[in-house]
């Protein structure tokens, strides 16, 4: 796991530096226990009890356990593309399906990977697909994502962020 300090000093990455193809670096997480879950759902107040009673989870709604809650997930993509784009890129868009549980005991490997590349008013826009997988190699978020990195030597990314005309 990248640690706060590695992400306060992280060189920037620039659109000259990807190519269409490029994986980024994985982001693994896990394993899941039921405290990362029920932490999760304190801190946000979803008191709904599939996401930290395993009895009612698994004998009343017949779950295999206590599931990750989706907005912990939608969360997690984005965390993920602000960490490859700092400290002076964006990430511009994300969308993601959710099509598998996370229970406790699942580990968790977010990962992007470069579809298409192209330069708008002076900044690079980055096309990715992007997911996360179970150690099961099942995904359970596959989606698309926009990230916009500065050009080697050209401007900078605004901030905040105002989309390029005809993006």
């Amino acid at each position: 796991m990248v640690t706060a300090d590695e992400l306060r000093n992280k060189a920037q990455l620039h659109y000259d530096d990807v190519q269409v193809g490029q994986e980024m670096p994985p982001l693994v997480i896990g394993p899941m226990t039921p405290t990362h879950l029920f932490r999760w759902s304190a801190a946000i107040e979803n008191w709904h009890r599939i996401h930290y009673d395993q009895n009612f989870a698994v004998y009343h709604d017949g779950l295999p356990n206590i599931l990750a809650q989706g907005s912990w997930k939608q969360s997690i993509l984005p965390r993920y593309l602000k960490d490859i784009c700092l400290p002076d890129g964006w990430p511009w868009k994300v969308q993601f399906q959710h099509r598998a549980m996370i229970v406790p005991g699942d580990t968790i490997t977010v990962w992007a990977k470069v579809t298409g590349m192209r330069e708008a008013e002076g900044l690079g826009l980055i096309d990715m697909e992007v997911g996360m997988k179970l150690q099961s190699d099942v995904e359970t978020c596959p989606g698309t994502a926009t990230i916009v990195l500065p050009i080697r030597g050209g401007r900078a990314v605004p901030y905040p962020f105002v989309a390029p005309k005809g993006a």
